[in-house]
């Protein structure tokens, strides 16, 4: 479900009210199979999708509850490998991808500067639910960690797709230890 603005990342929630008819079909489809579909940023270029060269081609693949009014779980990050159908809504084959990086101590610094420059949004009234931001606090799977930060405090959906797209975790950690720094900064202007 190619969309403007929506960057799907594991463990991530997305709420989305399906509307248009072919995207009903879709959603129809999916729950007939395994209740699963990806949503993909649209290109900034390309105002409406056409074809599958409009939409960036890594997402995430999520499960929907069967509404129309739905919320997605994130579940895998996917490439799209090829189009088996593009209209009236793409079907792709997929490819899952999975990157594991060895825990390192830069690792370690790297999510504690993220877990800091979050108490410090927390400080500036962008709190998570208390629920949420005591299991952040325990947290200890930093993939994890990066992906919900990163769905939930990066506002650019470019940034966003940035980080699910990295393949090293050190490196999407620095990301959003950047584009944190610029959500504070921004806030405080």
């Amino acid at each position: 479900m190619p969309l403007p603005g929506a960057v799907l990342f594991p463990h991530a929630l997305l709420p989305l009210y399906i509307f248009e008819p072919r995207y009903r079909n879709m959603l129809e489809q999916a729950l007939h199979h395994h209740r699963m579909f990806c949503v993909t940023l649209i290109k900034p270029s390309c105002p409406n999708w056409h074809a599958p060269e409009d939409f960036f081609h890594l997402a995430t693949v999520g499960r929907g509850d069967g509404t129309s009014n739905l919320i997605l779980q994130g579940l895998q990050r996917v490439r799209f490998a090829s189009f088996e159908q593009e209209t009236p809504f793409p079907i792709a084959r997929i490819d899952v991808v999975e990157w594991r990086d060895a825990t390192t101590v830069e690792t370690e610094a790297l999510g504690a500067k993220v877990l800091e420059l979050y108490a410090n949004l927390k400080n500036d009234g962008r709190q998570l639910p208390a629920k949420v931001d005591r299991y952040l606090a325990e947290l200890r799977d930093l993939e994890m960690l990066a992906d919900l930060i990163a769905s939930t405090f990066v506002n650019d959906p470019l940034r966003r797709q940035r980080v699910l797209e990295e393949c090293s975790l050190n490196q999407r950690l620095r990301f959003l230890i950047r584009y944190l720094r610029d959500e504070i900064g921004n806030a405080a202007a």
